[in-house]
């Protein structure tokens, strides 16, 4: 959606939410992959250091000079209640849905590909599940982030999969987290433009 018709600061940020879960025992989780993306954007925009607020951390500012008006957050919630932290913030923040985008860990999606879209299902994702309840809608853009799955579909050998360190070289993972930072960058653009086609 386009921006005509709005005032300055009237629905006009973008607002990030990076899916996780808290605590230094998760840092390096496959499902904490959407964490470690937000603060590598936050890295690169200069934004500073987080506040703590709506139950995670926030940053605020703007991409760069004259760049879109962000807000990422973290909800520090767990995993299964992230819509209890991000509900609130969209609504205190004015952001429009559809300028809204989730950063998450895809196990349906190989390792090393990012895919784009906006809406769709939720794939069993509790943190996609919680984010409908909270924002009263699917309807926000996702980057989703493969990181594969392992060779069952037994609930407890994929939670502990998806719940386990990444099993492939750092580099990798490293080069993942470069490429969903660079797709979620041009996503912004893309937003900040209104130029929100497929």
């Amino acid at each position: 959606m386009a921006l005509f018709g709005r005032r300055e600061g009237d629905g006009d940020r973008i607002l990030i939410v990076g899916l996780g879960n808290p605590g230094p025992e998760h840092a390096r989780d496959r499902h904490n992959i959407g964490f470690d993306v937000a603060r590598e954007l936050a890295r690169r925009w200069d934004l500073g250091k987080p506040r703590s607020k709506y139950k995670g951390e926030l940053w605020e500012g703007r991409t760069g000079p004259g760049g879109a008006r962000v807000a990422i957050l973290l909800p520090l919630t767990y995993m299964n209640a992230v819509g209890d932290s991000a509900g609130p913030a969209r609504g205190a923040l004015k952001a429009p849905l559809d300028r809204t985008l989730v950063l998450h860990d895809e196990i349906d999606i190989p390792f090393g590909e990012i895919r784009v879209r906006e809406g769709g299902g939720l794939a069993g994702h509790n943190g996609l599940k919680s984010l409908k309840r909270g924002f009263g809608s699917a309807d926000f853009w996702r980057v989703r982030i493969g990181v594969g799955r392992p060779d069952s579909t037994d609930p407890e050998i994929v939670s502990a999969w998806v719940l386990g360190r990444f099993r492939e070289p750092p580099a990798e993972v490293e080069a993942l987290v470069d490429d969903a930072t660079r797709a979620a960058e041009k996503l912004v653009e893309r937003l900040a433009s209104g130029d929100d086609d497929e």
